[in-house]
């Protein structure tokens, strides 16, 4: 790992600042969607105690977010206020799994939201997350080192309780088997969008930002193989990415519908101090 000395002499390298802030983009914009979309779950939850602890992870990964949009200001790319809800669709890098609506109807009108849409969507996620994590501890560029260590303390409960989720629901039978099948296909069509570091991605490895892709992959669809076989489930093929790359600001209307929600109060007055 680099010091402070060098890693800001680093940053005085176009290359190499361009690909740091590429990761930190899809780490902040990745966290900030989909935390949203759990913040929605609020009193819609199976049962008091998940709607609990489902808004108390949810809060957490906005906060992860948080953490990385200050990153990003740190490094002047912008007030992070302004990054999380300022920028357009188009300017943001998560991927596109992850904006995805919960289900059909909206929170205030009619929801019919899928639970097992949103176990199979956030056990995969945070599982990916936490292999990143364990890679970003030893990144070059000290502060995501420093950022990845403390998000990666909350990351541990957050994966406990969504494979926990996962193995119950999976392993009851019947509806809720099938209903998990339907829901891990579904997400599976489109969760290369989460996988992939993006055009950027060999540049974040060869800067010791983040191991190569490659090498995360194999690790989570090693683990996703070994729950699998746990859960009587057939070896996964490697997923797609049917609906567009994130990365690249490919994006749905599910995202901008979401941003307008996100980004009202603070479009209502940017220069107020929240």
């Amino acid at each position: 790992m680099t010091n402070v000395r060098e890693a800001a002499e680093a940053i005085q390298n176009e290359a190499y600042f361009e690909a740091l802030s590429d990761l930190l983009f899809q780490l902040a914009d990745d966290d900030f969607i989909v935390s949203y979309r759990g913040s929605e779950w609020l009193g819609l939850a199976p049962h008091i105690e998940e709607d609990i602890a489902f808004s108390s992870i949810s809060q957490d990964t906005m906060g992860h977010a948080a953490i990385y949009y200050q990153l990003l200001e740190q490094l002047g790319a912008g007030e992070a206020d302004e990054l999380a809800h300022g920028r357009p669709a188009e300017n943001r890098k998560n991927a596109i799994i992850l904006e995805e609506v919960n289900g059909p109807g909206t929170y205030l009108e009619e929801p019919r939201y899928d639970w097992a849409f949103a176990v199979v969507r956030n056990y995969f996620y945070d599982l990916y997350k936490k292999i990143k994590l364990e890679s970003l501890k030893n990144s070059s560029y000290e502060p995501l080192a420093h950022a990845a260590v403390k998000i990666n303390m909350e990351q541990y409960y957050h994966l406990l309780h969504w494979e926990t989720w996962f193995r119950q629901l999976t392993l009851s039978g019947g509806d809720a088997r099938s209903r998990m099948e339907a829901a891990i296909e579904k997400v599976w069509l489109d969760f290369e969008g989460v996988l992939t570091l993006g055009a950027k991605g060999a540049a974040m490895s060869s800067y010791g930002l983040i191991e190569g892709e490659d090498l995360l992959k194999q690790r989570f669809y090693s683990k996703v193989k070994l729950i699998f076989e746990q859960v009587q489930l057939p070896e996964p093929k490697p997923c797609s990415m049917k609906s567009g790359n994130g990365r690249n600001g490919e994006h749905t209307e599910d995202l901008e519908t979401a941003l307008d929600v996100l980004s009202e109060v603070y479009r209502s007055d940017p220069k107020a101090v929240w």
